[in-house]
């Protein structure tokens, strides 16, 4: 693996999962990898559980781990090329990435949507920058349009609490006051689709994600009719994509809200969240702290799934 990104360099999935067995049971087996090897965790956005979880699969694998946040830690950086830097940032991230990598042997990088330019987040910029200028792999914590970091941990989930080959497992939108990125949705998309589960997303109109990401799964438009006999129900948030509301908030009906009566409509369905989770917004506090809630072992396994990628990449080194 040379870097982990999207849902193509985490492989074939059942392989992926078998991975992420491993170092579940395995979790400081293959210390001997990461002997002498350091990884910068870079943050420009606010983290929980990425950076405590990439934090501890580095260390677990034996590796030095650097974090470094952006605007609190560090010089502010100019992204931009062509820019006069007469303003508050006074290093470009040219210069930036290369000195990074002179310091490490793998980059995490977490660099949300900034909602200013559609084409600057889906053509993945400041990501992309690293993976050019940097000279080390890179593992994405979560960029404008992909968490993979979460969505592994998310499906490794699913498989181990499926009780049928192909689940029903339904993503739907849930209301919020903030405009928040699409990545969780779009790459929760996207290994769904490649997992091969009975997949339906379910959002009002105006909410439509990326066809690209959407592939085959079924939209529909009504969420108690999607909640029926599902199996897994996983809510978020994401802002408008389409033109002209790229990046708004043009609904907060709190119908959407995922509540107990919702989830009486599915096959008694494990409900699902990356968190931080608004409760009584996005779920209620029934629905989040029901015995079929997983957002606790969805969370653990983010240990996992960092750990199974990182380990991928340091066996390639």
């Amino acid at each position: 693996m040379k870097n982990f990104i999207t849902v193509k360099d985490a492989g074939d999935l059942k392989e992926a999962f078998a991975k992420a067995e491993y170092v579940k049971k395995n979790p400081f087996a293959d210390q001997k990898l990461g002997n002498n090897r350091t990884m910068v965790l870079i943050f420009f956005n606010s983290s929980l559980r990425t950076r405590l979880s990439t934090q501890k699969a580095a260390l677990n694998l034996g590796m030095n781990a650097i974090v470094l946040d952006i605007n609190q830690g560090a010089w502010k950086l100019e992204t931009e090329r062509g820019v006069v830097m007469d303003g508050d940032k006074p290093e470009h991230i040219l210069e930036a990435i290369p000195v990074i990598g002179s310091y490490c042997d793998i980059i995490g990088i977490r660099s949300f949507a900034r909602f200013e330019n559609k084409n600057d987040d889906y053509e993945e910029k400041i990501l992309n920058e690293f993976v050019k200028y940097s000279g080390k792999p890179i593992v994405s914590l979560e960029a404008a349009t992909r968490h993979p970091t979460q969505t592994y941990a998310d499906y490794v989930t699913i498989e181990e609490h499926k009780t049928k080959a192909r689940p029903k497992v339904v993503l739907t939108w849930a209301p919020h006051p903030r405009a928040l990125p699409q990545a969780v949705a779009n790459s929760f998309c996207e290994w769904m689709n490649a997992a091969g589960y009975d997949f339906v997303i379910t959002h009002p109109h105006g909410y439509e994600l990326d066809p690209s990401f959407v592939g085959n799964a079924k939209v529909e438009y009504d969420q108690k009719k999607a909640f029926e006999g599902a199996d897994f129900i996983y809510a978020k948030n994401w802002a408008a994509y389409a033109d002209p509301n790229y990046g708004k908030v043009i609904s907060t009906d709190r119908n959407w809200t995922v509540d107990s009566e919702k989830m009486k409509l599915t096959d008694n369905a494990y409900f699902m969240h990356c968190l931080p989770i608004r409760r009584n917004l996005i779920a209620t506090d029934g629905v989040i702290e029901s015995d079929r809630s997983l957002v606790i072992p969805e969370a653990a396994n983010r240990v996992v799934s960092a750990q199974a990628a990182i380990k991928g990449i340091l066996e390639t080194l």
